[in-house]
Formats: structure tokens, sequence, C-alpha cells
């Protein structure tokens, strides 16, 4: 594990998925707490772990691994992102089999007696709209 600071391009390849992701940083909020389990005297004096949490999808991560409160902070935000695309990716599965059904549900062959009976229902209707139609002028002095 690395017990320095992030570098620069690996937080700009960070924002770069953030930004590509469309995550923004003004929806997430970020809080450091101190960090549990062994470490001793530096883990109970500073506040190395970092927690994250998108409040648009409700996602919550903890980050405690590392020394540094920027190393953690980088890691959280790496598994915030990968969450948050596997949220969508799940979303957009779920939508894509709604439509699936839909579409093999209006695709499905009716019973022949159902289709009888909505053509029969359709020749009933339009035969009172015929009736409703005005007569043209032309018609009458064709029929005389």
């Amino acid at each position: 594990m690395n017990n320095y600071k992030v570098s620069l391009k690996k937080e700009k390849e960070l924002t770069h998925k953030l930004r590509k992701a469309k995550v923004f940083k003004k929806d997430i909020k970020e809080s450091f707490i101190l960090a549990s389990g062994p470490g001793g005297q530096k883990v109970n004096k500073t506040a190395t772990c970092v927690s994250l949490c998108h409040i648009p999808s409700g996602i919550r991560v903890k980050s405690q691994d590392e020394r540094t409160q920027s190393a953690n902070r980088h890691f959280a935000y790496e598994l915030l992102l990968k969450k948050i695309n596997a949220l969508r990716e799940e979303q957009d599965k779920e939508q894509k089999q709604k439509t699936y059904k839909k579409r093999k549900a209006r695709s499905s062959l009716r019973p022949v007696k159902i289709q009888e009976e909505v053509l029969k229902e359709k020749h009933i209707r339009s035969e009172k709209k015929n009736l409703r139609k005005k007569i043209k002028p032309n018609k009458l002095n064709d029929d005389i």
C-alpha cells in the first residue's frame, strides 16, 4: 500500500471519470472520521478515514485502508464511482427488460375468437360513423 499522497495524474484521471459519469462533487457529502482497527496512537489522533455519501442515489462509501487522508479520499471516490456505475447499469438493465416485455406482449398474436370480436366491433363503429356523415350534393344528383 502506498504511504504517500496521490499523484496529480491519478487525481486528473479520477476527475475525468467523475465528469464522464456525470457525478458532481457538489452532490457528494464528504466527511473525515477516526479510523478503526490497528494503528495505535496514530489512528486515535488523526481522522484518516473518509466517508462519502452521494446524495441523489443515497450510496455511502467508507475508506480507511491507507495511512493518509488523501489516499483514502482517492480510493473512496473510486469506490463510490464504481457503485454508482453498477447502480446505473442495473437500472438500465431493468429498463431494457421492461421495454422488451412490452414489445413482446404487443407482438404476440391474439386468439382467433378475440380477433373476430375486435373486427366485429370495428365494423359496427364504422357503420355508425358512415350513418352520421353528411350527404354531398353531387351524390344526390348522381342518384336521380
